[in-house]
């Protein structure tokens, strides 16, 4: 039994996944859906939002990715931003959600490392650079 509460990103990615998808094929992010589309630790966040959508731990993190509905559609979205590998990671998303992404990207990496569509997108838009907030957090943070 799934002892996370995942439900919540597929409510919100029911209303808003097709626009964050489209804007991250045009390489330009325009509405607020970062927190639920492309997550972060939980401890990382500061708004409500962000600790609504946030990820707990490594657990949930590998509950979301192995989701049948998140998880592929986190990758799709990964995808989507390295069809831009040639841009900067801030015009794509700006500056803020660009941090947030590195954050995302090294959670998940560290959670599926044999997956390397997350490397590549560190490579691609981080030179290979994880997010070292993250992993200090995920070092400290009960798996």
């Amino acid at each position: 039994m799934n002892t996370y509460s995942l439900e919540r990103f597929v409510h919100a990615q029911q209303f808003h996944y097709a626009q964050a998808l489209a804007e991250l094929h045009a390489g330009r992010k325009q509405t607020h859906w970062m927190w639920y589309v492309l997550p972060q630790l939980l401890s990382l966040g500061r708004s409500q939002k962000a600790h609504y959508y946030g990820i707990a731990n490594r657990a949930e993190a590998a509950a979301y990715l192995a989701h049948p509905l998140l998880g592929p559609r986190l990758i799709e979205c990964v995808r989507a931003i390295l069809e831009h590998r040639d841009r900067s990671i801030i015009d794509i998303l700006g500056w803020t959600d660009g941090m947030k992404l590195q954050s995302c990207l090294t959670l998940f990496r560290a959670v599926a490392p044999s997956e390397p569509i997350f490397g590549s997108a560190l490579h691609a838009f981080y030179e290979g650079h994880e997010d070292e907030q993250t992993l200090r957090l995920l070092a400290t943070t009960a798996a």
